[in-house]
C-alpha cells in the first residue's frame, strides 16, 4: 500500500555555474538554526572539499537536512537538501542525485538569465517529472531584470516540453547573500517564504512502506575504517542495523552483505541511527564493492531499480606512469599499478569518468565531461602524492549511424554595452 511521508521534503538545488546555489544553503541552514550561536559561521559552507573552497565552485553533490515546522498544522517536518554542482562538467553529479529527490529549486540569476547548464539541469528534472520551483536570485543586482528573465525561464519550460502542470511553477525572488526572499523582487526579511513554497508545492515522497527492502545507490563515499558508504534514497521497506541484504550489481550479480553503520542527515552531519523506513535519504556502510547504480534488496525477495545513466564524456586523455628525468622527485605512488588502483577506484564514485585500457601497459586513457573534469581529477590526484604524466586532452569524435563522423562545434555568447556595439 503506497503512503505518503508528509514528515519529509527530498530536494535539489540546481543552477547554472555562480548563479548562487550554495550561498542560498547557507542561508537555508542558518535560518533553520543548524549553526549555534556561538559557532563561527562559514560561507558556502557546504563547499567542504579544498579545491572546492579554492575554486569557488561546487565539484561534489553534498547533503544535509533541516528540520522546520509547518505553520499551518504545526507538525515537524524533515528537509533533506542536495547541493549540486553548477558547472556543466559536473553534470553526472547532478544526473544522479535527481533520483533521491522528489523536486527542485532551479535557480536563475535575475541579470543573467537562463544559461546553458540552467537548460541542461532544467531538462533531466523534467524528464523525472520532478516539481520544479522557480528561485530569481540576485534580485539586488545593478542589471536585474526578473520580469524579463521570468519570462525566460518560463520560454525555456515550453522549449524543453514542459507539461501544462510542470509549466505553471511556483516563483519565488531572493537575495541568496542576505538570505531574504518573497513572492515579489521587493523580497522580505528572511527566508520564510521560500520555506512555505517548499512544504506547499514539493510533494511528500509516495512509497511502499510495507513492500521488500529497494535503494537505488546514487553516491557512494570511502573510509579506512567503514569501507564503502553507499548513499541513497529508500524506495520501499525498511532497513535496519545488522540486517542481511543482498545489492544487484550492473553485471546481474546478486551480492550479500551485511549492514554494519546507518547513517541519515541532521544539519551538516551524519548521525547513526537504528533503523530507517521508505522515503529518506541515508547512508550505509558494511556492503564491500558495491557502486553507484547498484540496488540493495531484501534477501528473500531481490529486485533491482533501473540503473542510472549519464551523458557521454566529451573529452579523453592518456595518463600514464612518469617517464621523465624528474622522475621520483615528488610523488609517493609512482607506479602503474598504483596508478591503475586509484583511477579504477574513482570510476566507482566519479559516473561520468570513463577508464579504458590503452596499447600500452603503463597507460591509461581517461575521458571525462569537459576539460575541467579532468583537470580536478589530476589536482586531487596529485595532491593524494600520486606522480604520473598526462597527455593534452583531446576532443572524443562522434559517428552518425551511417558512419559519419560528425564535427564538434562550441556556442560563444559575447556580452558587450550597447554602445561598443558594431559588425563583427
Amino acid at each position: 500500500m503506497q503512503t505518503a511521508r508528509t514528515d519529509i521534503r527530498n530536494i535539489a538545488i540546481i543552477a547554472h555555474v555562480d548563479h548562487g546555489k550554495t550561498t542560498l544553503v547557507d542561508g537555508l541552514l542558518r535560518q533553520a538554526s543548524v549553526f549555534h550561536e556561538k559557532k563561527k559561521f562559514t560561507e558556502r559552507v557546504m563547499d567542504s572539499n579544498e579545491l572546492e573552497q579554492e575554486r569557488g565552485i561546487t565539484i561534489l553533490s553534498k547533503n544535509t537536512a533541516i528540520v522546520i515546522s509547518d505553520p499551518q498544522s504545526g507538525q515537524k517536518i524533515k528537509i533533506n537538501i542536495v547541493d549540486t554542482p553548477g558547472h556543466a562538467d559536473f553534470g553526472g553529479e547532478v544526473e544522479r542525485v535527481l533520483n533521491m529527490v522528489d523536486g527542485v529549486l532551479l535557480l536563475v540569476d535575475a541579470a543573467e538569465g537562463p544559461r546553458p547548464q540552467t537548460r541542461f539541469v532544467l531538462q533531466k528534472a523534467l524528464e523525472l517529472n520532478h516539481k520544479v520551483i522557480v528561485v530569481i536570485n540576485k534580485v539586488d543586482r545593478k542589471l536585474a531584470n526578473s520580469e524579463q528573465v521570468l519570462n525566460d525561464t518560463f520560454d525555456l519550460f515550453i522549449e524543453l516540453g514542459a507539461s501544462e502542470e510542470q509549466a505553471s511553477f511556483p516563483v519565488v525572488y531572493a537575495i541568496a547573500t542576505q538570505h531574504r526572499a518573497g513572492f515579489t523582487p521587493d523580497v522580505g526579511p528572511d527566508l520564510q517564504p521560500l520555506f512555505e513554497t517548499i512544504l506547499n508545492a514539493i510533494p511528500a515522497p509516495v512509497v511502499n512502506i510495507d513492500q521488500p527492502l529497494q535503494m537505488l545507490v546514487t553516491s557512494l563515499e570511502y573510509d579506512n575504517f567503514r569501507g564503502s558508504t553507499a548513499i541513497g534514497r529508500i524506495s520501499s521497506g525498511e532497513v535496519a542495523v545488522g540486517e542481511q541484504v543482498v545489492y544487484l550489481s550492473a553485471d546481474g550479480k546478486t551480492i550479500p552483505g551485511e549492514i554494519t553503520y546507518l547513517y541519515d542527515y541532521q544539519g551538516l552531519e551524519r548521525q547513526e541511527i537504528e533503523q530507517a523506513r521508505a522515503g529518506e535519504i541515508v547512508a550505509i556502510a558494511g556492503l564491500e564493492g558495491i557502486t553507484i547504480g547498484d540496488t540493495i534488496c531484501n534477501l528473500e525477495d531481490p529486485n533491482p531499480l533501473p540503473r542510472i545513466k549519464v551523458e557521454a564524456p566529451t573529452v579523453r586523455m592518456s595518463c600514464g606512469v612518469n617517464t621523465s628525468p624528474f622522475f621520483g622527485r615528488e610523488g609517493v605512488w609512482k607506479t602503474s599499478r598504483k596508478l591503475r588502483e586509484r583511477l579504477f577506484r574513482e570510476i566507482r564514485s566519479n559516473l561520468a569518468l570513463r577508464v579504458e585500457e590503452s596499447e600500452s601497459p603503463d597507460t591509461l586513457l581517461v575521458s571525462g565531461r569537459g576539460e575541467l573534469h579532468l583537470a580536478i581529477l589530476i589536482e586531487t590526484m596529485r595532491r593524494e602524492g600520486y606522480e604520473f604524466h598526462v597527455s593534452r586532452p583531446e576532443v572524443i569524435l562522434q559517428t552518425s549511424p551511417s558512419g559519419q563522423i560528425l564535427e564538434p562545434f562550441e556556442e560563444v555568447r559575447i556580452e558587450v554595452h550597447s554602445d561598443d556595439i558594431g559588425v563583427v
